[in-house]
């Protein structure tokens, strides 16, 4: 049964594993947009390849209608960092970067997750970059776990990054205005999660939260601005960005990645 804990929801085990089957239709979605996302498909294409996956599993698509949101997935390319419009106009090239956020609500339960594609041969610096916002998130996911405190997450995901750039011989922006939240019978709840910060600060994790784990990184500065449409977020710089994602359950034994593929 749902209850709060100051002020973020708390779910049972059943409930928790109704979030799961939202997690797997979208892990689905997700996997067929990558198929799907090669030279000469357009981001409008992969946008109705998602919602048909997730329409066919019987769930609706979460941002479609989000605040006025016209599109099924977000599809942010090369300097986009999030909330990217699709469109049947924008075609993918040799080299691109693509990020791809994407949300289904299967039964009233939320599942929302976001991967970063490369578009045929990237260069080995955008490879890096995607490598290094996937592990960000990673070592972030580890402390989804009760007990420990909200920014023990934020301080994982900027340590992880810090170190890729160092290992990589790179400046990675971390951004900073955009990050993870809580998560459950509606996409965005308590808590908004930093991907940056000292640790041991914010609420208790607590057995039945769930929660969105998300950094971005950039190849440039962390710096950032909204397009005219309202929606898609840019590098001011223009650098390439990166964005990963995961809806994770805290549970006894430990975090449930919920939007992770079935195997």
């Amino acid at each position: 049964m749902l209850r709060r804990g100051k002020g973020i929801e708390l779910k049972s085990r059943g409930e928790i594993e109704a979030m799961r089957a939202a997690g797997l239709v979208v892990a689905r979605a997700l996997a067929a947009v990558t198929e799907h996302a090669k030279p000469g498909a357009s981001t409008g294409e992969l946008d109705a390849v998602a919602e048909q996956v997730i329409r066919d599993a019987g769930a609706v698509p979460s941002f479609k209608g989000y605040h006025g949101f016209p599109a099924s997935i977000c599809a942010s390319l090369n300097e986009k960092v999030v909330h990217g419009i699709p469109s049947r106009t924008e075609v993918l090239a040799e080299g691109d970067l693509l990020s791809v956020d994407c949300g289904a609500i299967l039964e009233g339960w939320h599942g929302d997750s976001a991967v970063t594609l490369a578009i045929g041969e990237v260069s080995a610096k955008d490879r890096a970059l995607s490598a290094a916002t996937e592990a960000s998130m990673w070592a972030g996911i580890e402390q989804v776990r009760a007990g420990n405190r909200l920014t023990d997450i934020s301080h994982a995901v900027e340590t992880a990054a810090r170190s890729a750039a160092q290992a990589d011989g790179a400046e990675y922006g971390i951004i900073a205005e955009y990050g993870g939240h809580g998560i459950g019978t509606q996409m965005h709840m308590e808590p908004f999660l930093p991907n940056l910060g000292k640790p041991g600060k914010g609420p208790r994790l607590r057995v039945g939260m769930a929660i969105a784990v998300e950094p971005m990184l950039t190849l440039g500065s962390a710096e950032t601005e909204e397009l005219d449409d309202a929606w898609t977020v840019v590098t001011e710089d223009g650098s390439r960005a990166a964005h990963w994602e995961h809806t994770v359950a805290i549970t006894e034994d430990g975090p449930w990645v919920l939007t992770a593929a079935e195997d």
